[in-house]
C-alpha cells in the first residue's frame, strides 16, 4: 500500500508538473519542458489545433498558466487620425534615428487575459491600465512584450514604465499596482521573476538603469542596486531588454541579468552584487540568460553579438578570470539559447542555427532555416521546436547533425515563446492562441 501511494504520489506531482507553465520559458527560465510526452510534430490550421482562441489586441508576451486557465497580457491600441498622427509623428520623432521603424499611437488599454485550457473560451479579461501621451514604440515591438508571472492565485503582469499590476487570478481583483520609471526608447520587453517574497525585474532603460525587489504581496520596495557605470554618454547605448534567471550556484542563490556592457549576479535577497562581467559595448541585449556546467550563457546585444560562456563561482569583478569561452559570430540579438545535455542551440534573428560544444564553445554544426525570428527556442519530448515571425515552427532532433523532423505553418506571425500544457502546445499568434495537439477521442 505504501508502495502504491508513493507512486500515485509521483504520478500526480508529474501531473500538476506538466499542467505548470509559470514564467516565461517554462519552470526553470530556460525553455525546457522536461517530463513532456507525446507532443505533436506535425499541425496547421486544420491539424491538430484542439481549438483556436481570437484574442483582442496586440502583444508578444508568452502564456503562463497553473490549472484551468491560460493567462496573457495585451495591449488595445486606439489609434490617430490621419491629420493628428503626422502631427505626432513630427513632434516625437524629431531626430530620432529609427523614426521610420517607429509606431506612434494615441492610447493603449493594458489587459490581463484569462484563456479556458480545455475550451479556449476567454473568461477573464481584466484591463489593468489605461495610458494616454504615449511614448512611440518600435513597430516589431508590442506596449505588451513582457510576460506575465504566476505565483500561487497571484498574476504579476509588467508593462515596463507603462505600469505593473499584481492579479488576484480567483477575484479578478487588482492586488496592487506601481510605476518604475525607465526610459525604453523602443518599448517594454524585460520580463520579471518572483522568488520566495520578492517581485524582481531589471529596468535597463537610456537615462537610468537599476535592479529593484519589491514586496510581491504588497508593491512596496525593499531593495533597489544602480547597475554598473556605464561608458559613453549615449543613451541609446545603455538601455537593454533581457530577463532575469535565477540560479543556485555552488550553494549560493543568484540572479543573473545581462545589460548594456555589463552582465551582473545579484543576491535575490537583498540585491547585492556578487559578480559583473564587462562583455564590451553590446546593448539592447534581449535574450534570456542560460545556465548549466557550472556557467551562465549570455548573449552580448547589438551590434556585433557574441555568446560568452562565464564560471558561475567568481566574486568581484571576473571579466579577465572566469569566462570560459566566446562564441563570436551567428549569435541571435533576440532569441534565447536553449542548452541540452552538452550542446548549446541558437538561432540568429535571420535564422541561422547553431550547435556548439557547451564546455568549450566548439562548433559542431551550423544551418540556415528560412524566415526572420524573435520566440526563444523549445527542448520537449526529445526535440528542439524553433518558431518564425512568418507562421513557421521548424521541429528538429537535437544531435551531433542537423536532423530536421518537419516544418509546420499557421496563419499570422509568431514573435512569442511556445509554452507546454500536458501533451499539447500553446502557441499565440499576433492574433490568436492556439492549443495544438490530438484532439480527445468522445
Amino acid at each position: 500500500m505504501r508502495a502504491f501511494c508513493f507512486s500515485v504520489a509521483v504520478l500526480l506531482s508529474l501531473s500538476l508538473q506538466a499542467n505548470e507553465w509559470r514564467q516565461f520559458r517554462g519552470p526553470n527560465g530556460q525553455g525546457h519542458a522536461v517530463e513532456a510526452k507525446n507532443l505533436p510534430t506535425t499541425w496547421s490550421e486544420s491539424e491538430n489545433v484542439i481549438w483556436k482562441a481570437a484574442i483582442p489586441g496586440r502583444g508578444w508576451s508568452s502564456p503562463v498558466f497553473a490549472g484551468s486557465t491560460i493567462w496573457l497580457t495585451t495591449a488595445i491600441e486606439h489609434e490617430l487620425t490621419s491629420e493628428a498622427l503626422e502631427a505626432a509623428r513630427a513632434k516625437k520623432l524629431e531626430k530620432n534615428s529609427l523614426a521610420k521603424q517607429m509606431k506612434v499611437i494615441d492610447a493603449v488599454h493594458l489587459h490581463a487575459i484569462g484563456v479556458n485550457a480545455t475550451t479556449g473560451e476567454v473568461q477573464q479579461n481584466i484591463e489593468l491600465f489605461k495610458i494616454t501621451d504615449l511614448e512611440p514604440i518600435h513597430s516589431l515591438n508590442s506596449y505588451a512584450s513582457p510576460s506575465p508571472v504566476l505565483d500561487g492565485d497571484m498574476l504579476y503582469c509588467h508593462f515596463g514604465a507603462l505600469g505593473t499590476a499584481c492579479v488576484n487570478t480567483q477575484t479578478g481583483k487588482i492586488v496592487w499596482q506601481v510605476h518604475l520609471p525607465c526610459k525604453h526608447a523602443v518599448g517594454p520587453g524585460t520580463t520579471p521573476i518572483i522568488h520566495n517574497d520578492l517581485f524582481i525585474v531589471n529596468c535597463d532603460g537610456m537615462e537610468e538603469q537599476y535592479v529593484v525587489g519589491l514586496n510581491k504581496l504588497t508593491g512596496d520596495q525593499v531593495w533597489k542596486t544602480p547597475r554598473p557605470p556605464m561608458t559613453g554618454d549615449n543613451g541609446d547605448l545603455h538601455k537593454a531588454y533581457s530577463s532575469p534567471l535565477f540560479v543556485n550556484a555552488s550553494g549560493r542563490d543568484q540572479i543573473i541579468i545581462p545589460g548594456a556592457q555589463w552582465v551582473v549576479a545579484y543576491d535575490p535577497r537583498d540585491g547585492y552584487e556578487i559578480w559583473r562581467v564587462r562583455h564590451g559595448t553590446g546593448f539592447s541585449n534581449v535574450p534570456r540568460p542560460i545556465a548549466g556546467h557550472g556557467m551562465a550563457y549570455i548573449c552580448t546585444g547589438f551590434m556585433a553579438p557574441q555568446l560568452w560562456a562565464i564560471d558561475l563561482a567568481g566574486r568581484g569583478d571576473i571579466t579577465e578570470t572566469h569566462v570560459k569561452f566566446k562564441v563570436p559570430k551567428q549569435v541571435p540579438t533576440m532569441p534565447s539559447p536553449v542548452l541540452v545535455d552538452d550542446q548549446l542551440y541558437f538561432i540568429t534573428d535571420q535564422g541561422v542555427t547553431t550547435s556548439v560544444n557547451a564546455l568549450t564553445g566548439e562548433p559542431i554544426w551550423t544551418k540556415r532555416i528560412a524566415g526572420n525570428f524573435a520566440a526563444s527556442p523549445l527542448f520537449a519530448d526529445g526535440k528542439l521546436y524553433f518558431s518564425n515571425q512568418e507562421g513557421k515552427t521548424t521541429v528538429i532532433k537535437p544531435g551531433r547533425e542537423y536532423d530536421e523532423i518537419a516544418v509546420n505553418a499557421l496563419d499570422g506571425q509568431l514573435m512569442a515563446s511556445i509554452a507546454v500544457l500536458d501533451q499539447s502546445l500553446i502557441l499565440r499568434s499576433q492574433s490568436h492562441l492556439y492549443r495544438i495537439g490530438q484532439k480527445a477521442t468522445p
